[in-house]
């Protein structure tokens, strides 16, 4: 494995899967409590880094800005859940080893643990920036004080697909009504009188007999045709707006007591 304290610089770095997607952000590094050696790895992912998975380190490696390692993004966030407080128990290791697939011993020492060396070991302490071990945050090496911390709401957003919006062109009848105006002929009767002018018309022709005249009438009559005309041209288009929408959620602190009934007489 790599040198100790290259696995500790881990920390802050992303990790990436067997394709090279992003993990999660590694958040500490648990080592052997027998051999001092890294054997896992925290991580948190979801889509806040709310979420923790622990990670076996025995075949990560450097890939250009994170640490890679062999197994596939779905495995490392169907990890069993495991409480991170500072210690792995032997059955929730035991519980990881299955679920990465790797080997496993049962036997036990007469330390508790079971034999073996580094990735064999039931128990795993974390270590804190300054190389110390303990359960809290602050470690039981590090002072006589005690960290106090709080869990704080983070909110961000995330986008999904609300619905969908479609164009559709279907036909209507609507009845067009417009006005034109029609001629048409009349026959109208007009006399004119028997003049010097007009006397060699008149009596050409027998003297008394029966006769028709026919005139022919025309008149106008309304004709409609239709022509396709384009009047505009339709699209969606989108526009966002953004409102304000409250989260709620709980979140957990942590409180400290002072019991001091020792020193009551």
């Amino acid at each position: 494995m790599t040198q100790t304290q290259d696995v500790l610089s881990y920390r802050g770095q992303e990790l990436l899967d067997s394709e090279g997607q992003k993990i999660g952000t590694i958040e500490e590094i648990y080592l052997d409590a027998e051999t001092n050696q890294p054997e896992w790895a925290l991580v948190h992912t979801g889509m806040f880094g709310t979420k923790q998975s622990f990670v076996p380190l025995a075949s990560a490696n450097r890939r250009g800005e994170g640490i890679m390692v062999p197994f596939d993004k779905a495995t490392v966030k169907d990890a069993p859940k495991v409480d991170p407080d500072g210690r792995l128990s032997q059955r929730e290791e035991a519980e990881l080893y299955r679920h990465y697939g790797m080997q496993y011993s049962e036997s036990r020492s007469d330390s508790g643990l079971p034999e073996g060396g580094a990735g064999t070991t039931g128990r795993h302490d974390v270590v804190g920036d300054a190389g110390t071990v303990g359960r809290d945050v602050s470690g039981p090496t590090t002072d006589d004080a005690m960290t106090r911390s709080e869990e704080e709401l983070r909110v961000g957003t995330t986008e999904r697909e609300a619905g969908r919006a479609r164009l559709r062109k279907y036909v209507v009848e609507d009845t067009a009504t417009q006005t034109v105006p029609v001629r048409r002929e009349e026959v109208r009767v007009e006399r004119e009188p028997i003049t010097d002018a007009n006397v060699g018309d008149a009596m050409d022709g027998p003297e008394i007999s029966e006769e028709e005249h026919e005139v022919v009438l025309h008149e106008e009559e309304p004709v409609a045709e239709k022509r396709v005309v384009p009047k505009e041209r339709v699209r969606l288009g989108k526009e966002s707006r953004t409102e304000e929408r409250e989260v709620t959620d709980t979140v957990r602190r942590e409180e400290i007591d002072v019991d001091d009934s020792a020193n009551r007489r």
